[in-house]
């Protein structure tokens, strides 16, 4: 099964992804992890992103198409992949459907208030990176770490007014993304408001029809 996942940051999209690719045994091709093993595997693809990331510029999408490309070759994908973080364009759309035929866009749905809910609560120790969130994974002592005892932080990014800049850019960048699957039957919303485990459960239901 060929599967592409789309969603807003928050939308729990990667986590998600990890439980799919046991459930259907196909590998979970992140395009954020390419670009960190070709870098770190000096690859000569890996070279060319370590030099555009450098310089402060964004990846082109040949650079990207081509990373995708041979990820899709190797023997762990021929019988099927969840691609997350690809495509981001129209023209990385078109690359895919001359790669590989699609069986299904996923396209996880969730409201901006939740969204900044979910992103805005995750607490972070500096020292150790362990995360928390204050709904969901609370530390023992509000607003400390357990282990170290140090103070949590919150960092830029997960603060309201950066997660709705970063919204903006998401929908602004996916919705032509949206609307080319939807023409093409291939798109599935699912809400992804509830449990991972019940989002999967809708998943795996709604790739039986």
């Amino acid at each position: 099964m060929n599967l592409v996942f789309l969603g807003p940051p928050g939308a729990g999209k990667g986590t998600i992804a990890s439980e799919a690719k046991s459930t259907f045994d196909i590998p979970h091709i992140s395009t954020g992890d390419l670009f960190r093993s070709n870098i770190k595997g000096g690859t000569e693809l890996g070279k060319q992103v370590q030099a555009i990331l450098a310089s402060g510029d964004l990846v082109p999408d040949s650079v990207t198409i081509a990373m995708v490309e041979q990820r899709l070759a190797e023997s762990d994908a021929q019988k099927g992949f969840i691609l997350d973080g690809f495509p981001r364009t129209i023209a990385q759309a078109d690359a895919l459907a001359g790669m590989r035929d699609v069986d299904a866009v996923i396209n996880f749905v969730l409201d901006r208030e939740q969204i900044v809910a979910r992103l805005s609560g995750r607490r972070v120790c500096k020292s150790t990176g362990r995360t928390y969130h204050v709904l969901y994974n609370p530390p023992k002592v509000e607003g400390i770490d357990d282990e170290t005892g140090e103070e949590l932080i919150q960092r830029d990014d997960d603060k309201p007014e950066a997660i709705l800049n970063r919204l903006s850019v998401y929908e602004a960048q996916t919705e032509p993304l949206i609307a080319y699957y939807r023409a093409k039957n291939l798109l599935i919303d699912i809400d992804a408001s509830p449990s991972p485990q019940v989002v999967l459960a809708s998943l795996v239901e709604a790739l039986k029809k």
